[in-house]
């Protein structure tokens, strides 16, 4: 995908919010279903999965997404949805698609019930069609920018910015394996969601320091490993594992030798982790 700032890679659909970029739900895209033929619908299909379990939002989506069917789906799960519409659906009046002849700025409307379409003008013989269940008055402001243009304008960049905040600061590794190219960015969203709950509940927190993520991912990534750490505190029970942590000798503290005589009789301790 050459206009993206990563071109190639694995697809994911991602329900996002608009305003943090807090990752809602996401379902990694594999192709193809197993019979072999193209699925239809995908973009209906997908939005309904990864909007599962939300009721009183608005989606903003792009024109792969966006139908008239997709609409009154959501409308009976009460989320209503903007998003731009392909000029070459059917169910688009044929007065929305053409260009030709208008003014620039000017707008064209219609309407059906729960659903608002505009076909908006921004430079001469190129037009962009949007459908809303959201909005349903034609003002606009002195501009003379439609409100569902503003409304998708705003809340339209989320992903891009999701991508954006987890590649300044990701676990990430080269490696050929796709699993492990997955784990990696269920990593990455999960971390950077944890960082929004956290300043959610916490405004505060460190409210005159800079680079706040970073700082937080490194309290994090301490806390996930020092159970690990106290529990290989303890010198295993047989004596060759015993034998290979005492080699190692610790930072800061000088090599003490240790009596063999004990290292097979000491009592092991175990701790308990959560990742």
């Amino acid at each position: 995908m050459p206009t993206k700032p990563a071109k190639y890679g694995i697809k994911s659909w991602v329900a996002w919010d608009a305003k943090s970029s807090y990752a809602w739900k996401m379902q990694v895209y594999t192709g193809k279903p197993t019979s072999g033929c193209p699925e239809k619908n995908q973009g209906v299909r997908v939005v309904l999965d990864v909007t599962e379990g939300l009721r009183g939002h608005n989606v903003t989506c792009d024109n792969f997404f966006t139908s008239y069917e997709l609409g009154q789906q959501l409308l009976k799960r009460k989320i209503t949805m903007v998003g731009t519409d392909r000029k070459n659906k059917p169910e688009l009046p044929p007065a929305l698609p053409a260009s030709k002849e208008r003014e620039v700025f000017s707008s064209e409307f219609a309407f059906k019930p729960n659903t608002t379409l505009v076909s908006y003008l921004p430079k001469k013989n190129k037009n962009v069609v949007l459908l809303s269940t959201l909005q349903t008055d034609i003002s606009d402001r002195e501009d003379r920018k439609p409100i569902i243009i503003l409304d998708y304008n705003r809340n339209k960049g989320g992903v891009d910015n999701l991508d954006k905040v987890i590649g300044t600061y990701s676990c990430r590794r080269m490696t050929a394996c796709w699993p492990l190219i997955i784990f990696h960015n269920i990593i990455d969203v999960s971390s950077y969601n944890a960082f929004v709950i956290w300043r959610e509940i916490n405004p505060t927190w460190m409210s005159h320091k800079q680079n706040k993520r970073r700082l937080f991912l490194e309290q994090l990534g301490k806390a996930l490993v020092t159970p690990l750490i106290e529990r290989r505190k303890q010198v295993p029970r047989t004596e060759p594992s015993a034998a290979v942590v005492k080699a190692i000798p610790s930072p800061g503290a000088p090599d003490q030798p240790e009596d063999p005589s004990t290292t097979a009789t000491s009592p092991a301790r175990a701790s308990k982790s959560k990742f």
